[in-house]
């Protein structure tokens, strides 16, 4: 009987599993296997990026990837041919909400979004120069540091727009949410961390090189 593919850590290769049963619905054990790479692998750099960003590890997105595949790997069968990489996304999500429940929970701090989508004034940023190159590379272990203090349900909508560049039907397709949530949340999100960035003591996180900068 052939080994079905199981979704391989950064450093392995694909390794491989027995056929579970009736683990996937309806298809060969071959169908399953190619199926799997098709639909899931060419995903496999987004689902550890969201992972890595929920559960602040890279360690611990080794573990809900690993999971989040074997989910995959058993439901493959229902999956009918649309946005691949939001239902392998939605997957990761909910594996990584699975194991903070587990693992962390008091870092899941749930956002009731009552507040009303609002206009956000855009922001004039500064024309770059070597000097301010050196600023933005210290600012951007900071900006990392500042999105892991956002509550889970406005840093995986940051890191989905940003990071993975999902358009606003895809987040909210991820989510289980509606536009108008993704869209609040969002811009929650950035004024949160713009507040964070530019508040602070020296040592804190508002406490950037731009910061000192501005001081002296």
């Amino acid at each position: 009987m052939k080994p079905v593919a199981v979704c391989p850590t950064r450093s392995a290769t694909i390794s491989s599993a027995p056929q579970q049963g009736a683990a996937v619905n309806r298809i060969s054990s071959a169908d399953a296997n190619g199926r799997f790479r098709s639909v899931v692998l060419p995903h496999l750099d987004d689902a550890y990026s969201l992972a890595r960003w929920l559960t602040g590890s890279r360690a611990d997105s080794e573990d809900v990837v690993q999971e989040a595949c074997l989910r995959a790997l058993r439901g493959i069968g229902n999956f009918s041919n649309g946005n691949a990489r939001a239902w392998v996304l939605t997957i990761v999500r909910h594996t990584a909400y699975d194991w903070l429940h587990k693992n962390r929970p008091a870092v899941l701090v749930l956002v009731e979004d009552v507040e009303a989508v609002k206009r956000t004034q855009s922001i004039e940023w500064d024309v770059e120069t070597p000097e301010t190159a050196l600023i933005a590379q210290d600012d951007a272990t900071l900006l990392e540091a500042a999105i892991a203090t956002l509550p889970a349900p406005f840093r995986e909508t940051l890191m989905l727009r940003e990071v993975q560049e999902l358009g606003y039907r895809e987040i909210a397709d991820v989510t289980g949410v509606s536009i108008g949530t993704v869209m609040s949340r969002l811009a929650r999100a950035r004024r949160r961390l713009i507040s964070t960035m530019t508040k602070g003591e020296p040592g804190q996180i508002g406490w950037s090189a731009r910061s000192a900068a501005a001081l002296g």
